[in-house]
């Protein structure tokens, strides 16, 4: 039977390190991937570092803010809302994400980039990204955000403090808060005890610096770490491999392009 995708569409832009597309919202429901580069998108649930094995789903009308970590290539797709439902699984997430991009999904979207989106092959493919979309991947790349104002407060604060220089009991000063008030909020705000948390944000700082070139051992010192070995250890914690092998992966789809 057919069906109309009208008004979606696909734009693919080359933004440069240190650009930002500030805290918005739209009709709109986009999907950004980062086809070469880094970036990083932050909405109210919590922040996503985005190389280029991970795409990010943002529902109509949600805030949003995207900013650039390195040079970076997007493709982003925006669907009205009433393309949006005439397309959408029944059993897509009703929520923000960030999905895993399977070969299929990545072809996908390497050719829409070359397709006419109001042909009848480009609504195919427009229902077969959606469908894509549906097999989430916890992305390890993730880090929710606290709700309450005493929580976003340390959040804001623990990440700034990317050496992990801060004791609890001083960045618990800084918030206005106690330890045990602070200890307490994030696993019922994020799921993460603040000590897991704060590790987690150390790494996320870390992957950028690599993806921009810099040697791991500098970014082990810079994280705080007291080696690289155990910089490597909490790394492959937090992004199940190691920093070389993430650098092997990145350099792969660097090359893609």
């Amino acid at each position: 039977m057919p069906f109309s995708t009208p008004g979606v569409t696909l734009h693919r832009t080359r933004k440069r390190r240190a650009e930002a597309l500030p805290d918005h919202a739209h009709d709109q429901a986009q999907l950004t991937f980062v086809a070469s580069g880094m970036a990083q998108l932050r909405t109210e649930g919590g922040v996503w570092l985005l190389p280029p094995q991970l795409a990010a789903w943002v529902p109509p009308g949600m805030p949003h803010r995207l900013d650039i970590m390195t040079d970076a290539e997007l493709l982003v797709v925006l669907w009205p809302p009433a393309a949006l439902s005439a397309a959408i699984p029944d059993d897509f997430p009703a929520g923000d994400f960030v999905s895993a991009v399977s070969p299929l999904l990545r072809s996908l979207l390497d050719a829409l980039a070359r397709t006419d989106l109001a042909s009848e092959r480009g609504e195919i493919m427009l229902r077969l990204v959606l469908h894509e979309l549906r097999a989430i991947e916890q992305a390890p790349s993730y880090l929710p955000m606290p709700a309450s104002e005493v929580g976003l407060r340390l959040a804001e604060i623990a990440l700034a403090d990317h050496r992990n220089d801060l004791s609890l009991e001083t960045l618990a000063s800084r918030a206005a808060t106690s330890v045990r008030t602070a200890s307490r909020r994030f696993p019922d705000e994020t799921g993460m005890t603040l000590k897991a948390w704060r590790q987690r944000a150390r790494i996320l700082w870390a992957v950028p610096e690599l993806g921009r070139g810099r040697p791991i051992s500098q970014v082990a010192r810079d994280t705080g770490f007291a080696s690289t070995a155990a910089f490597s250890h909490a790394f492959r914690q937090v992004m199940s491999q190691t920093p070389s092998e993430f650098l092997a992966s990145f350099q792969r789809h660097e090359n893609v392009r």
